[in-house]
């Protein structure tokens, strides 16, 4: 199920889009102000932001900035303002969608199917562990703006593990899948690079733990969000 971070002042608004959603499947996380809307995306990953322009605290134009710094999702602004300047402070903050109030909801979630779209086309190679993110085509791991740099091979271990969370993976197929068929080492390879992962990411726990299968080999566990 996608979460939705909605973030707006206005009760009736976050009723309405908690209606909408909620009916085509979404689970709307909710916030009235871009301080809490903060807090609330450092406490849970979201897949996509609906964000007022005009709240207390953080605004939805330095929200989105935020976003764009520490966060891979899709962003739509709400205002009620019309002018052509307000949509270029809008764009320039990084949003990726622009809708004026009032809306018709219905629009909104087509907007939101494109943006889904889009997204999941440019993180075909991107897989999320909670905080971390595994970019495949990159060979780094970020959290938020933060690169975690890691030898090749660890990152190809993990990426491997990542991809299929919950499956058991035998150390001979690791060694198959990461150093090649024609790979002449031991096995036990595998096992000094899992020892390396678990103490690079010790203090991720929360976000992920590889599982050791006694005899058979390992497997990668994602944290509840």
């Amino acid at each position: 199920m996608k979460k939705v971070l909605v973030a707006d002042d206005d009760a009736h608004i976050r009723a309405l889009l908690r209606t909408v959603l909620t009916q085509e499947g979404y689970r709307v996380i909710e916030a009235r102000d871009g301080d809490e809307a903060a807090r609330k995306l450092q406490e849970s990953p979201v897949d996509l932001a609906v964000l007022d322009v005009m709240m207390p605290g953080k605004d939805g134009l330095e929200l989105c900035e935020l976003i764009r710094v520490r966060y891979d999702i899709p962003v739509i602004l709400l205002t009620a303002r019309e002018q052509l300047t307000d949509k270029e402070a809008g764009y320039d903050s990084g949003t990726d969608d622009y809708m004026t109030k009032p809306f018709e909801p219905k629009e909104l979630l087509f907007r939101m199917n494109a943006l889904f779209r889009r997204y999941s086309l440019a993180s075909s190679e991107k897989i999320r562990l909670n905080r971390l993110t595994v970019d495949r085509k990159n060979h780094e791991v970020t959290d938020g703006d933060m690169t975690l740099l890691l030898p090749l091979k660890e990152f190809e271990l993990l990426a491997q593990l990542a991809q299929y969370p919950g499956r058991l993976f035998e150390r001979g197929e690791l060694i198959r899948l990461v150093w090649g068929a024609d790979y002449e080492g031991d096995e036990r390879t595998v096992d000094v690079h899992i020892k390396r992962l678990r103490q690079r990411f010790a203090d991720y726990g929360d976000d992920f733990a590889i599982r050791t299968v006694r005899g058979i080999g390992y497997k990668l566990e994602a944290g509840r969000p």
